[in-house]
């Protein structure tokens, strides 16, 4: 799989009372002494996989990975009360005070560099660096890409999309795919909810890796992370993500000084190139890496082999600026 380090397991874990009656899964891993990195899963609801530990190199640093509200091993599983952007940005605080850490490096895919971003926004002076993979911006025109029929993914995968509303479409038009998918995850039976977050995350998984070959039985192995993803998926979506529109270019100017490297692969149909290059020419301090032959998915080789040597490099620069 290209240049990636071996598998580890971690040091620490445990799980953390947030706000409003949620608690959240922590885990430590590599060196105690070393760089401290929080890593940003994505979705929303994604839940941590152990690969993200192969991303650093375990000596040269202190590797932090939470599951964030609602999903993996944090609960109330794939619940949507109380679960906001702003929740989110409050439990990454709270974890950095109870590590007791000053800075730290962020590295966040997907959802998670819109997290990254908007925790590095909001506190500037508590960040080292960051690294990003496949950049969300959360703008009402990188939600249609994803979601709908005359979006970018929908173009190019046109069979796919069709099995993707297949489980809605006596609902349309008078609802909106979001809205149609929403009511089944709140109001539905099991039986539907199962079904319609199947399709939904076929959908996510055949647009996010060059040449997916993904079946359904492949998604019943982790029939849990399916429930989560697609819910809280649909949950943020159709709240605009909690996030005001252009904020995060709107308010980029307040990384200045803040190293980045944005990693962004050249076929990403989840979540379009132009996020990237728009991020890169507002923010003169993030240096743009697209990888040819590569989508979106972290599990693509180009891409982990891309954000290893980001993590190397970046490591190097820190200790370089140290002295």
């Amino acid at each position: 799989m290209g240049h990636i380090y071996p598998v580890i397991k971690p040091f620490a874990s445990q799980m953390i009372s947030v706000s409003n009656g949620h608690d959240v899964y922590l885990e430590q891993s590599g060196n105690l002494k070393g760089i401290p990195v929080l890593f940003l899963h994505g979705g929303p609801g994604a839940g941590l996989s152990p690969l993200y530990r192969r991303f650093f190199d375990p000596n040269l640093f202190h590797i932090i990975g939470f599951d964030q509200r609602g999903c993996g091993r944090s609960t109330p599983f794939a619940s949507m009360q109380n679960n906001t952007t702003e929740d989110l940005l409050e439990d990454i605080e709270q974890i950095r005070q109870h590590l007791g850490i000053n800075k730290w490096m962020l590295l966040g895919g997907s959802w998670g560099s819109t997290l990254a971003l908007l925790n590095a926004i909001r506190r500037p002076q508590t960040v080292l660096s960051i690294v990003l993979r496949g950049v969300f911006l959360a703008r009402q025109q990188d939600l249609d890409w994803f979601i709908q029929g005359d979006g970018g993914a929908a173009q190019v995968f046109p069979e796919h999309y069709q099995e993707f509303i297949d489980v809605i479409k006596d609902k349309l038009p008078e609802k909106s795919i979001v809205d149609s998918f929403y009511n089944i995850f709140v109001n539905g039976d099991e039986l539907t909810r199962a079904h319609a977050a199947k399709n939904w995350c076929m959908w996510e998984e055949r647009i996010s890796l060059m040449n997916s070959s993904v079946q359904e039985q492949d998604l019943c192995q982790n029939l849990n992370r399916a429930a989560s993803l697609a819910a809280l998926e649909c949950h943020y979506i159709k709240h605009k993500c909690f996030i005001e529109e252009d904020y995060i270019l709107n308010n980029i100017h307040k990384l200045k000084n803040i190293p980045g490297t944005i990693i962004h692969g050249r076929y990403d149909m989840v979540c379009k190139l132009e996020n990237a290059y728009a991020l890169s020419k507002k923010w003169r301090e993030g240096q743009l890496l697209i990888v040819p032959e590569a989508a979106h998915s972290a599990s693509d080789p180009n891409i982990c082999d891309a954000i290893c040597h980001a993590t190397d490099a970046m490591a190097k620069f820190l200790k370089e600026r140290e002295q």
